[in-house]
């Protein structure tokens, strides 16, 4: 689907900023091929893209890493990269990670809503998931020119580690509805990705972390926002978080570690350490 940097300022409205999952590889493909940071590309996840040029354009390829080929020819992530007309990209399943970005020099050309041509899956706003046979225009080319080719893989993040991942935290406003043990049971489990996870959130399996019962009245949610429902498994809300909702969270992601969270797909494992002394209990 096609993602930028979102529409901000709308929450107020009921909408939220959507835009691409992992921010910092959208910034890192925009920088290569001297796009605005927040020009719109093609989010892919977990691979299976095939795209045909139908004219000359320079792109390149971040996030997670998955096996690609031009034209038949393997070619490289974080690198520029030309297609001619006829050129056909495609891309396999990612070795790691879940969202591979594929961006154009000009970046994609989409009709804009509220500002973006991000597509929020949850709201249904922006332009359509893309199907087998659409065309998407190439937009005007920017008259600042690239200044590396390449950028080595060892200056990117890893997506995600075979091991698993801990994403640091930090506690949420309502440590009222939770007890001691509770902060202690989430940071000292381990929990695993469900294949129910999306864009709008990752549902985690694990350790159940009790909290009281009831639901608050609803109240606003950012991303990296981990909820409690009733049944006591996690929700840790992803870029198309809804605005507002009304269980309890525990938790918040600190905003360096919301790209990682957005790379972990089904099966993976993480768990959570504390940015700061645990809370107190109620």
């Amino acid at each position: 689907m096609i993602e930028d940097g979102g529409r901000p300022g709308w929450s107020a409205a009921g909408v939220g900023r959507s835009g691409a999952t992992d921010r910092g590889a959208l910034r890192l493909v925009n920088r290569l091929l001297a796009n605005d940071e927040s020009a719109a590309v093609l989010e892919v996840t977990l691979g299976g893209l095939a795209v045909r040029f139908h004219e000359r354009a320079t792109f390149a390829l971040a996030g997670a890493p998955a096996p690609a080929t031009l034209d038949g020819t393997p070619v490289g992530m974080q690198a520029l990269l030309l297609a001619r007309p006829g050129s056909v990209l495609r891309l396999g399943f990612p070795v790691r990670g879940a969202r591979t970005y594929v961006g154009v020099r000009g970046g994609f050309a989409a009709s804009a809503v509220l500002g973006s041509r991000s597509y929020d899956v949850l709201a249904e706003l922006g332009p359509a998931p893309l199907r087998a046979g659409d065309l998407v225009a190439i937009g005007p080319r920017p008259s600042a020119l690239p200044v590396v080719d390449l950028v080595p893989a060892g200056l990117v993040p890893s997506a995600t580690s075979d091991v698993g991942v801990a994403l640091e935290v930090r506690a949420g406003l309502r440590s009222d509805w939770f007890g001691g043990d509770a902060w202690a049971a989430l940071l000292a489990g381990e929990f695993e990705v469900s294949n129910a996870s999306n864009r709008v959130g990752l549902r985690l399996s694990g350790p159940t972390i009790h909290r009281r019962g009831g639901e608050l009245p609803s109240e606003g949610l950012v991303p990296g926002a981990i909820q409690v429902p009733p049944d006591g498994n996690l929700v840790l809300f992803l870029r198309d978080h809804p605005v507002t909702g009304g269980y309890p969270v525990i938790a918040v992601v600190a905003a360096d570690a919301l790209d990682t969270a957005a790379q972990l797909r089904p099966g993976d494992k993480v768990s959570f350490r504390s940015a700061r002394s645990a809370p107190s209990g109620p």
